[in-house]
């Protein structure tokens, strides 16, 4: 899930819909102990306007999980198998790697990116 800067929003909403960011915010309150998709979907659906499907909950943090900045475990309970999501990262630690990425795309110009570096 590659990264889209959006310079008009602020925040983690520059590179997150509002929906994905209530996500994060909700398994940062529960660490460590972390939740799975049902108890992502359902707390984000209670803070946005809208309807949010759970595939999409699901989807996105499998790609999270896939770039590195989610981790999961597999437990089991009713209805078989499911994943436990938890961040990997803290709030801070988090937006830190945001930003190595996107510092690290802007070395593909690096006399430029210098030069409004030092403005």
């Amino acid at each position: 899930m590659p990264l889209q800067l959006d310079t008009g929003k602020e925040g983690l909403e520059m590179f997150f819909k509002d929906w994905q960011v209530e996500a994060l915010r909700y398994l940062w309150t529960v660490q460590p102990e972390g939740a799975n998709s049902r108890e992502v979907w359902t707390n984000v659906n209670h803070r946005i306007q809208g309807s949010i499907s759970r595939a999409s909950i699901i989807n996105y943090l499998n790609a999270m999980v896939d770039e590195d900045l989610l981790i999961y475990t597999e437990e089991t309970g009713k209805g078989g198998h499911h994943r436990v999501y938890t961040m990997k990262y803290g709030e801070a630690e988090f937006k830190q790697r945001i930003a190595g990425q996107i510092i690290s795309k802007l070395q593909e110009y690096p006399e430029e990116t210098r030069m409004v570096l030092q403005t």
